[in-house]
């Protein structure tokens, strides 16, 4: 599998010194440079990565380019780069013959905005897109916190495009312990691929009484059913609310923790890593951390 990382660092900071009349447009091209699936549907790029908590182009702001510069200076796109091809490596060795497309995988790092609410204040300044694509959008503010893991974020977006290739994932019947068992399988490989420090900080967001509650919130609806049902479980009742969802009492990205203390007592049980799991089917996962459901 061959892996790109754009270089989008010298993209961004052209299209930040444009005026701004010309960056809504600089910005779209950027975008449909590695998907064109927005623009053959008409689809506004601009608002979309607005409302995705990327940097605004309607707008200057003195805090992009430094922490642009930032970014650079601390290599991000080449650790990005070489973490991807550490995992893919790690993921080779561990399924000899796993599937996966003939497309190259595209690593793309575009910058955040630091008054965004939800990308700051819920998941840490970061985060990743991808599913299914073989694109693999990062959003990031830099901090000096959150730097040792965006780059690691692409991995986390990899491993679900390497496992979707190998598990079925429909979004119609997909339930709450296919996309608990996802992300925390996903972190989980993060863990072995960059050592704990790499995972994620909206993993590591919810502990002690709070994450026992979500873990008993999310094991009883372990088998709810629907792409459109599961934010309450897996990102929380604020991103819920905001999506026009019921809340389902459980905290912010509490999903992940969760999932990840479930493949975690897989991982106990039968002595099986992370990227040995990747192709074992959730039912199984879930079976063998001890949460039971209908199937």
């Amino acid at each position: 599998m061959d892996i790109v990382v754009d270089d989008t660092a010298t993209a961004m900071a052209e299209l930040l010194t444009l005026p701004l009349s010309e960056r809504p447009e600089a910005l779209t091209k950027l975008l449909n440079a590695f998907d064109s699936t927005a623009a053959r549907l008409n689809m506004d790029l601009v608002a979309m990565h607005h409302r995705a908590g990327g940097f605004r182009v309607d707008r200057e702001d003195p805090r992009y380019l430094p922490a642009l510069r930032m970014m650079t200076d601390a290599g991000l796109w080449r650790r990005m780069r070489e973490a991807l091809e550490a995992a893919w490596a790690h993921q080779k060795a561990a399924v000899p013959g796993i599937r996966h497309r003939d497309e190259p995988v595209r690593a793309v790092l575009v910058l955040g905005n630091p008054d965004d609410e939800h990308l700051m204040k819920r998941i840490g300044g970061y985060y990743g897109m991808s599913g299914g694509s073989p694109v693999l959008f990062v959003v990031a503010w830099p901090t000096p916190e959150n730097l040792e893991q965006i780059a690691y974020c692409a991995v986390h977006e990899m491993h679900h495009y390497i496992r979707h290739a190998n598990v079925e994932w429909n979004p119609a019947t997909v339930t709450v312990g296919d996309h608990v068992v996802s992300e925390g399988l996903a972190e989980a490989f993060v863990r072995e691929v960059g050592g704990p420090a790499a995972v994620g900080a909206y993993t590591r967001a919810v502990t002690g009484e709070a994450l026992d509650d979500a873990y008993a919130t999310i094991a009883a609806a372990i088998d709810l059913q629907g792409m459109q049902h599961l934010t309450p479980y897996v990102l929380g009742d604020a991103t819920a609310k905001a999506m026009g969802q019921t809340p389902a009492g459980v905290p912010d990205m509490a999903g992940y923790g969760v999932g990840l203390r479930i493949v975690d007592a897989h991982l106990a049980k039968t002595g099986l890593t992370a990227a040995q799991s990747t192709v074992l089917p959730a039912a199984e996962i879930l079976a063998n951390a001890g949460v039971t459901t209908a199937g």
